[in-house]
């Protein structure tokens, strides 16, 4: 079926894959902690959608490209690392009267935004995300299909969305369980900083990340 085989075994291992905890669950944990489970349901989307910038490439063989040009992955890893790193350090930088909003009050719609973009960026231009659906979709293509892109493509659509809705489910636990943690405005701008911190991490990891 379009060119997919061991259908099964692939939806199988994205969900193990995809319930494993990472960088994004913890981004999508600690918007909902500071916003609430809208902004963990923002960070949620902006992951699926950079997810998508890559599930794309893979298909048209951009990410292939990516994989074989030192140029092209030197350049994208640097515009990686140094956007996660800029991110990192602001959040980082947060003050105690600028690092959570009112325990009671709704997030603006320009926060929420800034989350999205900031998830959705963070995924798009991280070339290790690339490398892993270069590296994953192809096992259950099947080379000989002249169906190979939407092969690609209904396999990545398929790992992104059970992951979104992982994600969707993580950011209302976690939301459900700040209640207490609301409370202090303290708690939430370190909350803000070790986010600011995962980000410089992964930034710093963007930059040592070796083509392979």
């Amino acid at each position: 079926m379009f060119g997919i085989h061991d259908f099964w075994l692939f939806a199988a291992a994205g969900l193990l894959l995809n319930i494993t905890p990472g960088p994004d669950t913890a981004y999508v944990v600690g918007r909902s902690l500071q916003l609430g489970w809208r902004g963990g349901v923002a960070a949620a989307l902006g992951i699926g959608v950079g997810c998508l910038v890559h599930i794309a490439a893979a298909a048209v063989g951009l990410s292939a490209v990516l994989a074989a040009s030192s140029a092209a992955f030197a350049l994208i890893k640097l515009i990686g690392a140094v956007y996660l790193c800029y991110i990192g350090i602001r959040m980082v930088l947060t003050r105690a009267n600028s690092g959570a909003a009112p325990v009671d009050a709704a997030p603006a719609a320009n926060g929420l935004r800034q989350v999205f973009w900031q998830g959705a960026l963070t995924n798009a231009l991280n070339p290790k995300v690339a490398l892993f659906f270069l590296a994953f979709l192809p096992q259950f293509v099947d080379m000989a299909s002249p169906s190979k892109p939407l092969a690609f493509l209904v396999l990545g659509l398929l790992f992104n969305a059970t992951g979104t809705v992982w994600n969707f489910g993580m950011a209302v636990a976690a939301a459900r369980a700040a209640g207490r943690v609301k409370q202090s405005q303290r708690i939430m701008v370190w909350i803000n900083r070790a986010l600011g911190s995962l980000f410089i991490y992964l930034g710093a990891r963007v930059a040592m990340l070796q083509q392979r």
